[in-house]
Order: structure tokens, then sequence, then C-alpha cells
């Protein structure tokens, strides 16, 4: 009997050894893990547009190729970068539109009025007296006297040896301060005077006039690319619109000697078979100024060739300008 306990014990102490020890957990919560960071998108290359181009001909110059584009041949020649104006070849290849180099950087218009600070540092403001104040200099005094008849002559002695006008009778004392004059109003602001013709860049409503009166001889025509205006040799030739001389000279074959004058980026008006130009290149000028003498250069009468072009494309003239 007692050797069946002892086995019996045995084999419970057998069962306890062979139980593998309990797993240690940690339960010490863990800090959450960062999430990947996520790249930031890669904005799609700018593709620009090809700028266009023109293909000089034999007898082309470039200031005749500007004026067909409606353009100034200075900023033509920088854009292709060409040194001498007037040496072209046949064949070659000119950039008729800014690159992007050389356009002006946009500038955001400002949203609403600027407010400026009153406080301005400054020098004191010197009071002065009104225009209807008498001249007679008033010593201050520092005395308080109260209200009486007497203290009344007595100011009145005092003040009446240097000024033709009495002072008012001083107010009775109450203790508290008298009340501020009031501020004078200020200045209307200035208006200023905005050409109409130069009020913007890309203006379509131009203010046109004729720049000489006469009989029309020949109408617009596509291959005339402007009218002809009759008059006599030495009239007056007028500037059509404000704007600037972006060229005055005869290097363009069969309009003598010319001038162009570039309104805007939208507008741009020729005048040829001119006597005398009165007026030089990058001048600016203004609408019905005198900017040159009637005459045939280059012509077979005494007449005014006059042509207008919007953006590089000839109109008719007599459809924009007023009736005579």
């Amino acid at each position: 009997m007692r050797s069946l306990a002892l086995f019996v014990v045995a084999l419970a102490l057998a069962g306890c050894a062979a139980r593998a020890p309990a797993p240690v957990v940690d339960r010490v919560p863990q800090a959450p893990q960062p999430e990947p960071a996520v790249p930031p998108a890669t904005p799609p290359p700018v593709v620009e547009k090809p700028l266009p181009t023109h293909t000089v001909k034999r007898g082309e110059t470039l200031v005749g190729i500007a004026l067909h584009y409606g353009l100034d041949y200075r900023e033509l020649a920088a854009w292709n970068n060409i040194v001498n104006p007037n040496v072209l070849s046949v064949g070659q290849v000119l950039v008729v539109a800014a690159p992007a180099s050389a356009r002006p950087p946009a500038v955001a218009a400002p949203v609403g009025p600027v407010a400026t600070p009153l406080n301005v540092p400054g020098p004191p403001i010197e009071a002065r007296p009104l225009a209807n104040t008498p001249s007679a200099k008033v010593e201050p005094r520092g005395q308080k006297l109260p209200y009486s008849d007497r203290a009344l002559a007595l100011l009145n002695s005092e003040a009446g040896a240097g000024s033709t006008v009495a002072p008012a009778p001083a107010a009775p004392s109450t203790g508290s301060p008298a009340p501020a004059a009031p501020a004078p109003s200020p200045a209307p602001p200035e208006t200023t005077v905005v050409d109409p013709d130069k009020a913007g860049t890309d203006r379509e409503d131009m203010d046109w006039m004729w720049p000489v009166k006469g009989k029309v001889l020949s109408p617009f025509t596509e291959a005339a690319k402007g009218i002809d205006i009759a008059g006599r040799k030495g009239a007056p030739v007028l500037a059509a619109a404000s704007g600037r001389v972006v060229y005055a000279g005869a290097g363009l074959r069969g309009y003598g000697q010319l001038i162009i004058i570039k309104h805007n980026n939208t507008w741009l008006s020729a005048y040829a078979h001119n006597d005398k130009l009165l007026v030089k290149e990058q001048q600016d000028v203004r609408k019905g100024q005198r900017i040159a003498e009637m005459g045939q250069t280059d012509a077979d009468q005494v007449k005014l060739h006059f042509e207008v072009r919007r953006v590089g494309k000839p109109v008719d003239p007599q459809k924009i300008l007023p009736a005579m």
C-alpha cells in the first residue's frame, strides 16, 4: 500500500516537471508607428507652344516684316539677335513673337485701397492762424480768473493795447477742459488724367481722327493694305491717335518717307510718301500732333498713303475713322 502511494506521488511530480513555463507577456503600451511619408506629387512639365516664325524672302526688310506683324523692328531684331537690322539673308527664319525670356513678369494688381497710417513720424506741425484771425500776437496766460465784470475788464485792458478786436468773454470755469476746435476738412485728392489711348496695352477702342483732310483717291484693298488721301505738298500730317513712333525713315521700298506709330499692343498706323518728317523714332506723340508734311516721295503724285494694322493685320481705315 505504501508502495502504491509512493508511485502516485512520483507520477504527480513527473507531471509537474514536464509542464512548460508560462510565457512572459510585456503589457507596456507600444508607441504608434509613424505612417510612411508620401512624396509630393510632381507637377507635369510645362510644355511651351512653339513661337510663330517668318522665313525671309527676297527683297524683304526687317522694317517691312515688323510692319506686317504689327511689331517694332527693334524688338524683332532683339528677339532674333540681329545686330545690323539692314542685313537679312534669304531663307532666314525669324521669330515674330516675344520669347518667354523677353516677356515682362506678371504683376498682381492691388485688391483694394492701401491704408496709410496716420501716425507717420516727422517734424511737428506748426499751428498757424486762419485767414480771418487778427495778426496781433496774443501772449498765453497761465492764470485762471473767476468770471466777473472786473475780470472781463482786466482782460480787455491787457489785450486791447495790441489788438483792434475785443476778445470774447471767458466762459465760467466748470472744471472740465474746453472743447477742442474742429479739425479742418482734408483737401480732396488730386485727380490723375489718364490718356484713353494709353489706358491699356491691348485696348480695342481707340479714339481715331483723320490724319489729313482730303479726297480718298484709292479705297482699301487687300493688296493696297490702306487708303490714299489727296492733298497739297507741305500740308500737315497729323497723328491719328496717341502712341510712340517706332519707325521714321525711307528704308521700306514703295513707301517713301515713312512714319510708323505703335499705339498699343493691338493697333499700329503708318503714314507714307511724306515730304518731310517732323518726329523721331521712340518719340511719344499725341493725337492730332503734327508729325510730317505731305509729299510724293516714291509716289506719282502728292498724297498720303495711310494704313492701320490690328495685331499686324491690315484693316480698312474708313471703317474706324470718324465721318468727315
